[in-house]
């Protein structure tokens, strides 16, 4: 008898309940992703506060589950360079990187981090 792989929702649910504790969503300039925390506040652009109303659970597009992160429009933009990713923390940690398209921002300005989904698929059997 085949069996295959599984996994409950409640343990996809709990890293997406990890990323929904973010308390901060940050525009980051650089070259490459920041590794921690501390990497992002220094690559800092723009940055918005958020608390648990920004964050939806659901099921996954495609499998699985994933929590999608609100728009966050008009985000005063602090220092000038090229944007390459939005990062998320919660005060201590940082939780989550999503690579953007490289966009120049200005100081003075604002930018919007548009709605994104982070997104656990059901696993699969190796093939």
């Amino acid at each position: 008898m085949a069996t295959s792989r599984y996994a409950n929702d409640l343990v996809m649910d709990a890293a997406l309940d990890k990323v929904a504790t973010s308390t901060a969503l940050r525009v980051c300039a650089g070259t490459s992703n920041p590794v921690d925390r501390a990497a992002a506040v220094a690559a800092t652009l723009a940055t918005v506060a958020l608390d648990g109303a920004d964050f939806t659970k659901a099921n996954g597009d495609v499998s699985g589950r994933k929590v999608t992160v609100a728009q966050q429009p008009n985000m005063s933009i602090t220092v000038s360079g090229d944007a390459t990713c939005v990062t998320l923390d919660d005060g201590t940690i940082l939780t989550y990187v999503v690579p953007s398209t490289t966009q120049p921002l200005t100081s003075g300005g604002t930018v919007t981090s548009p709605a994104f989904d982070i997104e656990f698929g059901d696993p699969v059997a190796p093939a």
